[in-house]
């Protein structure tokens, strides 16, 4: 062997990377394994409530205790049982309500961000904080107020009265114009207004550089702004208890709580049933949007 393939031979082992070492259990559990532990904890705290109502909506028993034993039984005999009761009346009026508040919510809220966010004028900085300020104070401690004004305008616009999901939609899109309007107006500000002055320069006016260019460009928070206001609106119970009178004006919510709230006839499987049923279009709808979920979020906090 010659000298050059020995010197050769020493470089190539300088080179060569050093086997890596294992890291021991204890070292892996300081570093990342306690995040695993967390996580499978949560996980497991999460998913138990949903996989004991499932079991106990297939339970012909119609009882929670019945359910301890997970899947015992496998029945479909709460699910056919919806079909001879009001459920799906409350179904539609629940998506209805959501839908329609959903999009009240966007359309009112999108046109004060960009107002707040475009124009200036005396009070836009107080008036943006007030909304916020008030926002802060939910609507549950608002309710009696709420009862005692609709009792009143509903002898003027009876339209606008007790028992009119009509009058419930203005209700949550009071309730949800503070809070959503200061979440776009972040997101507004992140569009640079040199579109605005092209669009001007172009010869379009303020309505047509909103309509065609802006909200084109802040789908995502308008999609994060409708998922939360229907999930919100969607099983909301409260205001919906004290403004719907009769049962075929019911909400999903009130409807359900309707067969648990005599402990003596409690329908457990029924309402189990009803409420897997109920969580099926959310879901579809978080899964749906949840591109936009993240950049929707998270965009605003750029520039405010």
């Amino acid at each position: 062997m010659t000298a050059t393939t020995l010197s050769e031979g020493r470089a190539a082992d300088r080179r060569a990377p050093a086997p890596a070492r294992r890291r021991s259990a204890g070292r892996w559990f300081t570093d990342t394994g306690w995040r695993h532990v967390v996580g499978v904890v949560f996980i497991v705290y999460a998913v138990f409530p949903i996989v004991y109502v499932l079991s106990a909506s297939l339970s012909a028993g119609g009882t929670l205790t019945g359910s301890n034993q997970l899947f015992d039984t496998i029945s479909g005999t709460n699910y056919a049982a919806l079909a001879d009761t009001a459920f799906w009346s409350w179904f539609a009026n629940s998506v209805q309500v959501a839908v329609v508040t959903a999009i009240g919510t966007v359309l009112m809220g999108a046109a004060a961000a960009y107002a707040f966010s475009r124009f200036r004028f005396q009070g836009r900085r107080a008036g943006l904080t007030t909304l916020l300020i008030v926002q802060m104070f939910p609507q549950m401690l608002a309710f009696v107020a709420i009862f005692l004004l609709l009792i009143s305008l509903g002898e003027v616009v009876p339209a606008l009265g007790l028992n009119s999901k009509v009058a419930l939609v203005c209700v949550y899109l009071g309730g949800a114009l503070g809070v959503n309007t200061f979440l776009m107006y972040g997101f507004f500000n992140t569009i640079p207004r040199e579109l605005d002055e092209a669009a001007k320069i172009d010869g379009a006016t303020h309505a047509q550089t909103y309509w065609t260019i802006i909200l084109r460009l802040v789908t995502p928070i308008l999609a994060v702004v409708a998922l939360l206001s229907i999930i919100a609106t969607f099983g909301e119970f409260v205001i919906a208890r004290v403004l719907l009178q009769s049962e075929s004006n019911w909400t999903l919510a009130v409807g359900l709580y309707s067969w648990v709230s005599s402990l003596l006839e409690a329908n457990w499987g029924l309402f189990a049933a009803g409420a897997v049923i109920s969580t099926i279009p959310i879901l579809a709808l978080f899964m749906f949007l949840q591109k936009y979920i993240v950049g929707g979020l998270t965009a605003g906090s750029v520039k405010g």
